[in-house]
């Protein structure tokens, strides 16, 4: 009977040392699948910020519309500037007598300018959130506004005086979106700037939160 005990108790131990070897397993592999709470997912909000971007790249264009009325100009007159990059000078000619000219209508050519111009701004977009999240994604609405304004200046000099600048008359013999006869220069950068203030603004709605799984617990409560 002593024997049968001691075996039992033999048999226990080795148990009781298979189980906590399996529970030292278990949490090694839960721990190596946990996200990083600290870790910096940059796919992530580059991703966030091409949606984002879209997002921004509307309220920006939107700000034309609404503005150009005021200095004068077509509703739609920064689309027009902007077409003149694939349709050279033509492009101005657009909700105009001279827009008949073309197989398809104006309007549907600048609705198309619109798609380009949100397109670009969605790409623009994975940069401004990327930048502000990774610098300024805790710190103030202020910071991030900052952050947004020195984005935006930026893209506007590279984008307008170092590539298109020169690009433009290259390609297609004109400088129309610089030309500042055509397009001011500070309504170019108020439009980078709107861009950039709201990405600044939305950057908190694209922050990285860990999902967690509800517990059975949390999962009763609710059921009641």
């Amino acid at each position: 009977m002593t024997a049968d005990i001691s075996q039992k108790q033999r048999e226990l131990a080795e148990l009781r040392q298979q189980l906590a070897a399996l529970e030292a397993e278990v949490a090694t592999g839960t721990a190596s699948d946990q996200w990083d709470h600290g870790k910096f997912y940059g796919t992530y909000y580059g991703t966030v910020g091409f949606v984002f971007g879209g997002i921004a790249a509307m309220v920006s264009l939107l700000a034309n519309v609404v503005g150009a009325p005021i200095a004068g100009k077509n509703s739609l007159e920064i689309i027009r500037v902007y077409l003149t990059f694939p349709l050279g000078e033509k492009a101005l000619g657009l909700t105009s007598a001279e827009g008949a000219q073309y197989v398809i209508s104006d309007g549907t050519i600048l609705a198309l300018g619109c798609c380009l111009y949100i397109g670009t701004g969605m790409c623009l977009g994975v940069l401004f959130h990327w930048v502000i999240c990774r610098f300024a994604l805790n710190k103030g609405l202020v910071v991030r506004f900052a952050w947004g304004t020195v984005l935006a200046v930026l893209v506007w000099i590279i984008n307008f005086y170092g590539i298109l600048s020169w690009l433009q008359p290259m390609l297609f013999g004109g400088n129309w979106i610089t030309d500042p006869e055509i397009l001011p220069g500070w309504v170019a950068l108020a439009t980078h700037l709107v861009f950039g203030w709201t990405m600044a603004l939305m950057a908190p709605l694209g922050e990285f939160q860990l999902y967690q799984r509800p517990t059975e617990t949390q999962t009763s409560v609710t059921a009641q």
